[in-house]
């Protein structure tokens, strides 16, 4: 088996599903409450992410395309967002961040993976459908991961982390929030 095709059996099916689109589709707003099980959530309509819930512990979307944590964020999302700055502006690449860390370009799940990963809190990079089981259900007080089958984003400190947002404004780093409708919502433990 070639080192591509070996990467594509590990990732999977949610990986193609990244792949159209640059990793981000749209979910339609529905009834109900989003599942933070190991299963796929039902849409919750009009929600939008969370935001840090200490006052004063919002992050700032600088004018480069970075990310400045707050003072008072614990170390490991300092970590994070210092990790998601110096990928922030490299392009969209399907299965990028999945085969090495260090990459020309970034997936979804691999930009994701590789923010976690800078502040300890992942060992190895995983699909979108990876994280319906990490870390504790729901919303964390600093960092929340979003997943579903075809993509994931996350919110530190109240700052989306998303590829979709890259080709808009040149960075993954968003004030802008979206709907978590669709999405399985979780949390690194004790943040």
């Amino acid at each position: 088996m070639t080192g591509r095709s070996l990467l594509a059996s590990r990732l999977g099916v949610a990986m193609a599903a990244c792949a159209v689109g640059a990793c981000w589709h749209p979910v339609p707003a529905a009834a109900g409450s989003a599942d933070t099980g190991g299963t796929a959530p039902s849409a919750r309509a009009g929600a939008s992410a969370p935001l840090a819930t200490t006052p004063g512990a919002r992050a700032r979307l600088l004018s480069d395309g970075t990310a400045q944590a707050p003072d008072s964020a614990p170390a490991a999302v300092q970590a994070v967002i210092s990790a998601g700055n110096r990928i922030a502006r490299l392009p969209y690449r399907y299965g990028g961040g999945h085969g090495r860390w260090e990459d020309s370009g970034y997936d979804c799940s691999g930009s994701v993976s590789y923010a976690l990963h800078g502040a300890g809190l992942l060992r190895e990079s995983a699909p979108a459908t990876g994280f319906y089981r990490y870390g504790q259900p729901g919303p964390g007080r600093w960092i929340t991961l979003y997943a579903n089958g075809s993509h994931m984003y996350m919110v530190v400190a109240g700052l989306r982390f998303d590829t979709s947002g890259r080709s808009q404004t040149g960075s993954r780093w968003q004030v802008r929030q979206r709907s978590p409708g669709g999405f399985v919502v979780r949390h690194p433990t004790g943040l």
